[in-house]
């Protein structure tokens, strides 16, 4: 598995510090790491991507500092694992606001730095959900498959239904499937991506999901059946 890592960090020997931590990292515990680099926080906010699974954010930039920045990631991202990392102490408590992991403080010394990085695969590993990332007119959200109904197949885009609305974006079924693989999403026919967890029961050949009916095809029917059958039996 990769792991998207940003740096945000105006101090070049600090920044290239980190870079060099997660290369010594990556070796010693054959982790793979797709890292990118900000010199300010107005970088990273401006067009801000969800796709970041660990944020090392430096809290005092010269045009928009750590804090703000913080704030503005999370009207997009809730799930990122943000770390700051400041010679201030005094900037810990204001990080809960912003659900900040935790402080380090400078200079960061590769033992404790490891030691954090280790603490948020852990934490990244233990989720029990997936995100799928949307492209809209306002940047990049994320969706979590805890929220998902089903998605549906449609030409060459998807339509996603969650608790929330729905959103289109393009794709192939066959592709959010994989991702999707190990949190009980299973197809019901061709065009159909069921999340299980909302699947209420079963009418003739229709799986209610939610107040929807969707078609389950006579090929797919008895590997659905079984699928939910199993799904079921491992919740009670």
């Amino acid at each position: 598995m990769k792991y998207n890592i940003a740096i945000v960090e105006d101090n070049v020997q600090s920044s290239d510090t980190l870079k060099s931590y997660l290369e010594r990292y990556s070796k010693e515990n054959n982790k793979v790491f797709n890292v990118y680099s900000f010199t300010d926080g107005d970088e990273i906010t401006s067009d801000y991507e969800a796709k970041y699974d660990i944020i090392f954010l430096d809290i005092e930039m010269k045009r928009l500092d750590g804090m703000t920045a913080a704030q503005k990631i999370r009207e997009f991202d809730s799930e990122v694992i943000i770390i700051f990392i400041t010679n201030m102490a005094k900037y810990a408590i204001s990080g809960y606001s912003v659900g900040a992991l935790s402080f380090l403080l400078k200079p960061l010394p590769y033992f404790v730095f490891s030691q954090e990085l280790s603490k948020c695969i852990d934490r990244l590993k233990n989720r029990k959900q997936k995100s799928l990332l949307i492209p809209s007119e306002n940047g990049i959200f994320k969706i979590s498959s805890q929220d998902i109904l089903y998605i549906e197949s449609y030409g060459h885009d998807l339509n996603i239904y969650t608790v929330t609305g729905m959103y289109q974006t393009r794709g192939t079924i066959k592709k959010v499937e994989e991702e999707l693989a190990d949190f009980h999403f299973y197809r019901c026919n061709n065009g159909y991506l069921v999340n299980l967890a909302y699947v209420s029961g079963v009418k003739d050949d229709d799986a209610c999901v939610g107040k929807y009916r969707l078609k389950i095809s006579r090929p797919r029917k008895k590997s659905f059946m079984d699928a939910l059958t199993q799904y079921i039996g491992g919740t009670l």
